[in-house]
């Protein structure tokens, strides 16, 4: 028994204690109990940890525990990498330090007022979480002072990286007083990353937590074949599934709006969160989420970047993650806090490889469920019916029936039918848009699978060999100097183009500039869409460099692929 660790055995304060107890945390995570002791000693730390793996607990504990609270100025800086994740960790930090009297602690990143934050600033703070191009406009304004700055964290560094914000982390690392404390958390550990914790960092005690999901929360991992329309697969599957909460992504911005506006349609309770959402609106939604006045969120990667909401349960990838740390990042938005959460990825037949990829990667096999079919529709919308007949019963016990009744006997009356036939015509009104009988499915669902990927293949394949073919080729103006990879431009593309991966050919990458082939079925998008690409926060211009020639192309093929 005395071997094992907890919170209070790691050596936190009687103030972090109790609020720790307060919200049920008893036993660290393994990241937590081997980051705290370190950094309670004044280390440099360099985590490798996924979303999930409680190192927000990690680093803000012992920090926590080491401030002077009769210092009133910044002692502890966090840079993040999202608005998102900024509000997250300071309402993480604000529930550790409730009961430390006199602590101040602020958020900083755009889309807020600066007038707030000045005003903030001039009262003094202790703790300042900020994105960095923000907290860069505070420098530079000589609106913060980190003259006794003791501890500095950089949080998911990859992700700083991969949206092109790490020349700014740079800056800042340069720029704020060199004797401080040091903390980089990372899923990943890239070159540039490697090389940013040698620059800037002294002997850090690393620390690496396996990339197993298994181990991190407590999901279900699950993936559907969908060949039909994704949005009727995704309704089937709210219809069937129970869930507190589902976080539901998306590839592009448009996609939010219009799954959100579909749902409406069929009085579902959900909302879009996109990157062109105003700061206001994004935090009203996300509140909403929360305290359960919303119960589907349709986001983004980026717009959900630091979400945690506790009661979520459900995660749905509408589309596909193109990298194996954008679908952990996803998946670990549920089964947090020890709850046990479900994940469902949506994979179109040419897409099983990208599958086979992630469960290679994860070292985890993801089980297939077959899409809900007619009869367990049949099944939930008879048993959703039902308890709101119970409900509606014990509300009708106080009320005056005899209207009602009337109005049964003038119906019946008026329309010469019998009350069977009255009560089947106004439960059948009652259905709306979803009917309580459905036609049987004519064939066993496995075999209509079985049956369709075998005709999706071949017609895929055909399909997709002719597109090939006559794909054009564009010069775009990045390359493997400004650490580019495909993945990069793939993400970029499809996102901003608002295209499939159909419509996308191979990539080339060049020193100075890459080559990407994309099918003239999209010329529409480019000359809409291009001009608002970026890549690692460069702005990327699309040069048509080798047209091919399909007059001959077979006329029918033509006008359905190449509108």
């Amino acid at each position: 028994m005395t071997n094992i660790i907890t919170f209070s055995t790691l050596g936190l304060n009687k103030f972090l204690l109790k609020a720790l107890n307060d919200i049920g945390y008893v036993e660290p995570s393994p990241i937590q109990k081997k980051c705290i002791p370190y950094l309670l000693l004044g280390k440099d730390v360099l985590g490798i940890a996924q979303t999930g793996s409680g190192k927000t607990a990690a680093f803000i504990l012992p920090l926590l525990n080491n401030l002077n609270i009769s210092i009133k100025k910044t002692q502890i800086l966090i840079l993040t990498p999202t608005r998102e994740l900024a509000i997250q960790v300071t309402k993480a930090t604000s529930i550790f330090a409730k009961y430390i009297n006199g602590i101040n602690i602020l958020a900083l990143y755009g889309g807020q007022s600066y007038h707030i934050q000045f005003k903030r600033l001039h009262l003094g703070v202790q703790i300042i979480i900020a994105t960095p191009g923000r907290l860069l406009d505070h420098i530079q304004r000589k609106t913060v002072n980190l003259s006794k700055l003791t501890s500095l964290v950089i949080d998911e560094a990859d992700e700083m990286l991969r949206m092109g914000f790490i020349e700014d982390v740079e800056k800042i690392l340069s720029t704020i007083p060199k004797k401080h404390q040091t903390s980089l958390f990372s899923a990943t550990m890239p070159k540039r990353i490697k090389n940013i914790t040698k620059k800037f960092m002294i002997h850090p005690y690393e620390i690496s937590i396996k990339t197993n999901v298994k181990t991190i929360p407590n999901i279900k991992q699950t993936y559907c074949l969908i060949y039909g329309k994704k949005i009727d697969a995704l309704m089937k599957f709210l219809e069937t599934e129970n869930f507190n909460a589902v976080l539901i992504f998306v590839k592009t911005k448009t996609l939010t709006i219009e799954i959100a506006d579909i749902l409406k349609q069929f009085n579902y309770n959900g909302a879009a969160l996109n990157g062109d959402m105003n700061q206001n609106n994004r935090e009203q939604t996300l509140e909403k989420f929360r305290n359960g006045k919303l119960d589907i969120l349709i986001a983004t990667d980026i717009a959900a970047r630091g979400l945690d909401v506790n009661r979520i349960n459900l995660v749905i990838n509408y589309d596909i993650p193109m990298d194996i740390e954008t679908y952990i990042h996803r998946i670990g938005r549920t089964g947090r806090a020890g709850r046990q959460g479900k994940s469902l990825t949506f994979i179109e037949y040419k897409e099983r490889r990208l599958l086979k990829n992630i469960e290679h990667k994860i070292k985890y096999h993801i089980d297939e469920i077959l899409l809900p079919n007619n009869k367990i529709l049949c099944e939930k919308r008879l048993e959703k019916f039902i308890k709101k007949i119970e409900e509606e019963s014990k509300l009708i016990k106080n009320i005056d029936l005899s209207k009602y009744q009337d109005i049964i006997s003038t119906l019946i009356i008026k329309n010469n039918i019998n009350k069977e036939t009255l009560i089947i015509i106004l439960l059948k009104l009652s259905q709306g848009k979803k009917s309580l009988i459905l036609p049987p499915d004519t064939i066993n669902s496995k075999k209509i699978f079985n049956k369709k990927i075998y005709f999706n293949k071949n017609k895929y394949t055909k399909k997709y060999r002719k597109i090939k073919k006559y794909m054009e080729t564009y010069q775009i103006n990045i390359g493997k100097k400004d650490k580019v990879e495909v993945r990069h431009i793939v993400g970029a593309i499809i996102n901003e183009l608002q295209i499939n991966s159909n419509d996308l050919g191979n990539i080339k990458l060049f020193t100075n500039y890459s080559t990407i082939e994309l099918s003239p079925n999209i010329k529409n998008n480019i000359v809409k869409y291009s001009k608002n690409i970026t890549i690692l926060n460069k702005n990327i211009n699309l040069k048509l460099i080798f047209k091919k020639n399909y007059k001959n192309l077979n006329s029918k093929f033509k006008r359905k692929y190449f509108k």
